[in-house]
Parts: structure tokens; sequence; C-alpha cells
């Protein structure tokens, strides 16, 4: 026979307080502004380490106010030569933290062919989701290269 173990009340200074905050450096009037993917691959280019361009993928999320102005860039995940894993709850969590009206997703071909594969359109679709139930919606992925990019937004597929 099993006896439940009688616990005492919890002890509430032992319990963490969780604080949420978050500071922009730079004024809204300063921050870049992202009119379309052409602006949002210049954004994401300028701020890869063009050592990994080629030799492996990596992922990445970029932060946009309600007026496209980008609140900033975060590599979500470095991976090998065809694929890295990717954790939406890292991206959305620093989405909300930052008070990121809508995402724009990227990632690099190493081999330089900008055609989506099956798992990027998978992935696309589980951010899009996502997006829409945190209302942060998703605008745009890119598939970016060292000389040019593909637009999911501008070819339909989002």
């Amino acid at each position: 026979m099993h006896h439940a173990m009688k616990r005492g009340s919890p002890d509430l200074a032992h319990i963490r307080e969780i604080d949420v905050s978050y500071s922009c450096k730079m004024p809204p009037s300063e921050l870049p502004v992202v009119e379309g993917p052409e602006e949002a691959c210049k954004l994401f280019l300028d701020s890869w380490d063009k050592s990994k361009i080629e030799l492996q993928e990596q992922f990445r999320v970029m932060l946009l106010t309600n007026t496209n102005g980008c609140l900033g860039i975060a590599t979500l995940s470095t991976g090998g030569l065809v694929s890295c894993d990717v954790d939406l709850k890292l991206a959305f969590g620093m989405a909300l933290k930052a008070r990121a009206r809508h995402i724009i997703i990227a990632h690099n071909h190493p081999s330089g062919c900008m055609l989506p594969s099956e798992q990027d359109k998978r992935l696309t679709e589980r951010f899009k989701a996502a997006g829409v139930l945190l209302d942060t919606p998703l605008t745009d992925h890119l598939i970016v290269t060292r000389e040019s990019y593909l637009s999911f937004q501008e070819r339909g597929l989002l």
C-alpha cells in the first residue's frame, strides 16, 4: 500500500521571480527600414560571417517593428553543409521579448543553389503557424547565397 507523502506549504522565499525586460539602444527613427526582400537580404548579408556563408548552413531571424524598422538580427542555429536544426521557441522568445511586430527568417545554402527543399518548406509552414498564434507573423523566408537570394514571399511560397 502506498502512502502519499504529506507536503508542507511551499516556502515562498525559495520561489524565483521571473522578470522580462527589453530596451532598445537606438531610437526608432534611426532603425534601418526593410521595405522588401532586397533590403532584408542586404541587412542579413551585411551581418553574416562571410567565412561561413559557403561553408556551413546558418539560420537567422530578423525582428521588425510595425513600421518595418529592423530591431536586430540573431543567429538561431549553425549546422553542417546541408542542414541545421532550428528551435522556434528561441526565435519567437526573442521576438516577443523585443516586442517585434513581425519577423523575417533566412538561411544560407552553402552549395549556392537557391531552390527550397521540402524541409525548408515545412519549416516555413511551422514558422507561419506559430507566428499566427503568437500575433507575430512571418512575413518572408529568404534563402541567401553570397551573390543572391530567393524570397518565399515573392515566389508565392508563403
